[in-house]
Protein backbone atom coordinates (compact mmCIF):
# COMPACT_ATOMS: atom_id res chain seq x y z
CA UNK A 1 0.00 0.00 0.00
CA UNK A 2 1.82 3.30 -0.87
CA UNK A 3 1.35 6.04 2.13
CA UNK A 4 1.69 8.91 -0.58
CA UNK A 5 -0.66 10.54 -2.89
CA UNK A 6 -0.19 13.10 -5.34
CA UNK A 7 -2.39 16.04 -5.28
CA UNK A 8 -2.47 18.48 -8.27
CA UNK A 9 -1.01 22.18 -6.54
CA UNK A 10 -3.73 23.99 -7.99
CA UNK A 11 -6.11 22.01 -5.01
CA UNK A 12 -3.28 23.30 -2.35
CA UNK A 13 -2.47 26.83 -4.09
CA UNK A 14 -5.79 27.85 -5.73
CA UNK A 15 -8.76 26.13 -4.42
CA UNK A 16 -8.03 25.67 -1.14
CA UNK A 17 -8.34 29.71 -0.92
CA UNK A 18 -11.11 29.81 -3.18
CA UNK A 19 -13.10 26.88 -1.37
CA UNK A 20 -12.25 27.86 2.26
CA UNK A 21 -11.90 31.94 1.99
CA UNK A 22 -14.11 32.72 -0.96
CA UNK A 23 -17.24 30.46 -0.95
CA UNK A 24 -16.44 29.98 2.65
CA UNK A 25 -16.84 26.20 2.68
CA UNK A 26 -13.97 24.61 4.50
CA UNK A 27 -15.89 21.16 4.90
CA UNK A 28 -15.65 21.25 0.78
CA UNK A 29 -12.01 21.41 0.53
CA UNK A 30 -12.23 18.51 3.35
CA UNK A 31 -14.66 16.51 1.61
CA UNK A 32 -12.54 16.77 -1.91
CA UNK A 33 -9.20 16.14 -0.29
CA UNK A 34 -11.41 12.92 1.48
CA UNK A 35 -12.43 11.72 -1.80
CA UNK A 36 -9.32 12.30 -3.85
CA UNK A 37 -6.94 10.72 -1.16
CA UNK A 38 -9.24 7.71 -0.66
CA UNK A 39 -9.25 6.88 -4.92
CA UNK A 40 -5.78 8.07 -4.87
CA UNK A 41 -7.30 10.53 -7.17
CA UNK A 42 -9.16 7.79 -8.95
CA UNK A 43 -13.18 7.28 -8.81
CA UNK A 44 -13.85 6.04 -5.42
CA UNK A 45 -17.52 4.07 -4.03
CA UNK A 46 -18.16 5.63 -0.72
CA UNK A 47 -21.33 6.60 1.45
CA UNK A 48 -21.89 9.78 3.10
CA UNK A 49 -21.37 8.53 6.22
CA UNK A 50 -17.94 6.94 5.21
CA UNK A 51 -16.96 10.30 4.23
CA UNK A 52 -18.05 11.82 7.56
CA UNK A 53 -15.92 9.27 9.37
CA UNK A 54 -12.92 10.16 7.11
CA UNK A 55 -13.19 13.54 7.64
CA UNK A 56 -15.17 14.46 11.06
CA UNK A 57 -17.78 15.90 10.07
CA UNK A 58 -21.45 15.33 9.69
CA UNK A 59 -22.89 13.06 7.17
CA UNK A 60 -25.69 16.25 6.38
CA UNK A 61 -22.53 18.72 6.63
CA UNK A 62 -20.62 16.18 3.76
CA UNK A 63 -24.29 15.72 1.95
CA UNK A 64 -23.83 19.58 1.81
CA UNK A 65 -20.14 19.78 0.82
CA UNK A 66 -20.49 16.90 -2.35
CA UNK A 67 -24.13 19.22 -3.60
CA UNK A 68 -21.38 21.99 -3.46
CA UNK A 69 -18.69 20.31 -5.31
CA UNK A 70 -20.89 19.53 -7.79
CA UNK A 71 -22.46 22.62 -8.75
CA UNK A 72 -18.63 24.12 -8.80
CA UNK A 73 -17.84 21.70 -11.34
CA UNK A 74 -15.31 20.45 -8.97
CA UNK A 75 -17.10 16.06 -8.43
CA UNK A 76 -18.83 13.79 -10.57
CA UNK A 77 -21.28 11.55 -8.68
CA UNK A 78 -23.71 9.04 -9.52
CA UNK A 79 -25.91 6.04 -7.69
CA UNK A 80 -27.07 2.71 -9.02
CA UNK A 81 -30.01 2.81 -6.82
CA UNK A 82 -30.96 5.47 -4.47
CA UNK A 83 -29.57 3.23 -1.63
CA UNK A 84 -26.45 2.62 -2.58
CA UNK A 85 -23.58 4.32 -1.77
CA UNK A 86 -21.99 6.97 -4.68
CA UNK A 87 -19.37 6.62 -6.96
CA UNK A 88 -17.55 10.06 -6.72
CA UNK A 89 -15.17 11.22 -9.52
CA UNK A 90 -12.86 13.86 -8.57
CA UNK A 91 -12.84 16.03 -11.60
CA UNK A 92 -9.76 18.90 -12.35
CA UNK A 93 -11.51 21.59 -14.61
CA UNK A 94 -7.94 23.56 -13.95
CA UNK A 95 -6.47 21.46 -16.52
CA UNK A 96 -8.60 21.96 -19.24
Amino acid sequence: MNSTIEIDRYVLETLMRDLVGHDRRPASYLTFLAIIGAGDGKPVVASYQQLADQTGLSKRTVQQAVGHLRRRGLLGAERRAPTEPALFRPLAPWRR
